[in-house]
């Protein structure tokens, strides 16, 4: 992708209706907080945000959410924001707006708001993505975090047996609801969804339509009992097809992690990833090389699949190159056996470690929910009872 031209102002809007303003559940766009954005030739973008109070105490949050999506764009040098406050009758139509919202939006997931939704995708199959999903997950939760994984690949579905989890998906509730199964993990919890719980055999074959395809996954993440999650992982099935851009329309607060191998085949394969997850106005975190090299008893390195592969997509796309992950037969038994190597030692459970931190602590960290945006719309409502009261 390098060489790519510089984003309109358009594509960067379109981006910045992935930030949600997590107590009204809007984006900025809608809300009318994005004022609008211009990109100069030189590649900075300057983004106008207003306010619902001068001290909002999400400024900070918004502010990361903005400058990582618009700063993931091919072209974009820097981001500099401009602020300012919503005027009384703004903030009157950004509250009628998230009411109108609430009322009248019939596909509302379960997922709570708060919750930082990462999709692991690939180009194709075989590059070790559920491996990735799975060591990342745990990795997480052994960091004390609560970690929902839903096994999005439905036709290829391994994370239950990665896992080393079985049995079925009962549904409680009124309305009725799917409970994940629940892995604890060090001081954190893995809340796991899979088809693999709802078929009888493993080695069933699905033979389902897109249709059908994206109505299951749409199951998953509206008729799911979450709970509070700090990260949602989404094992993506490999490709650009109709679920990823489903999930991608319901999840439109998603950012995504691109799997590769250092082979270029699956290096040009990827890049379709990244322009599918672009298109959908998805922030790309960056580029995890898995597979990347084995080390022999000896100390000598052995680039079995090629070499520098998820370094040249990263720059071929303009990200980050959050990870490289050895070759281990420890995350392939792990895999076969349900214990996954990033709870282990050595190598590979090193690298899942730093991924794991990298992803939390800079790329993608949890939000803060501290916001302004619940007491004005509280102070909004005692307005209107007031109004009420005196005619």
């Amino acid at each position: 992708m390098s060489g790519t031209s510089l984003p309109s102002s358009d594509d960067v809007l379109g981006l910045l209706r992935g930030v949600i303003d997590p107590e009204l559940g809007l984006d900025i766009v809608e809300l009318g907080m994005a004022k609008g954005a211009t990109v100069d030739p030189d590649g900075v973008v300057h983004v106008s945000v207003a306010l619902t109070t001068s001290g909002c105490p999400l400024r900070a949050q918004i502010q990361r959410d903005v400058r990582a999506r618009v700063g993931s764009l091919p072209g974009v040098t820097r981001v500099r924001m401009d602020w300012s406050e919503l005027t009384a009758e703004e903030k009157a139509t950004a509250m009628a707006r998230a009411r109108r919202h609430i009322a009248e939006r019939t596909e509302q997931t379960a997922v709570p708001l708060r919750t930082k939704v990462i999709m692991v995708a690939s180009g194709k199959g075989g590059v070790g993505k559920s491996s990735v999903t799975v060591n990342l997950a745990a990795a997480m939760a052994a960091g004390g975090l609560t970690v929902g994984v839903l096994d999005a690949d439905i036709w290829g579905f391994s994370v239950p047996r990665m896992l080393g989890l079985d049995g079925r998906l009962e549904a409680t509730g009124d309305p009725p609801r799917m409970q994940p199964q629940d892995l604890a993990v060090g001081d954190g919890l893995l809340r796991v969804v899979s088809m693999g719980f709802l078929v009888e055999d493993e080695e069933s074959a699905l033979m389902w339509r897109g249709l059908i395809l994206n109505r299951a996954v749409q199951h998953f993440l509206e008729d799911v009992e979450w709970g509070d999650l700090d990260y949602l992982l989404i094992d993506m099935p490999p490709g650009t097809g109709d679920v990823q851009m489903g999930l991608a329309r319901m999840l439109p607060r998603s950012e995504m992690i691109v799997v590769t191998t250092p082979s270029l085949n699956a290096q040009k394969v990827a890049v379709r990833v990244v322009d599918m997850g672009r298109k959908n106005y998805l922030r790309i975190v960056g580029i995890v090389e898995n597979m990347s090299v084995y080390v022999d008893d000896g100390g000598r390195e052995h680039h079995i699949f090629g070499h520098g592969g998820g370094e040249a997509l990263a720059g071929a796309c303009g990200v980050e190159l959050l990870g490289v992950i050895p070759i281990e037969p420890d995350v392939s038994t792990g895999g076969d056996t349900g214990t996954p190597a990033a709870l282990g030692t050595g190598p590979a459970a090193a690298a899942f470690s730093e991924l794991a931190r990298v992803i939390t602590e800079e790329a993608v960290p949890v939000n803060e929910l501290e916001g302004c945006t619940a007491r004005m719309l509280a102070a909004v409502d005692e307005a209107l009872a007031a109004a009420d009261a005196a005619d």
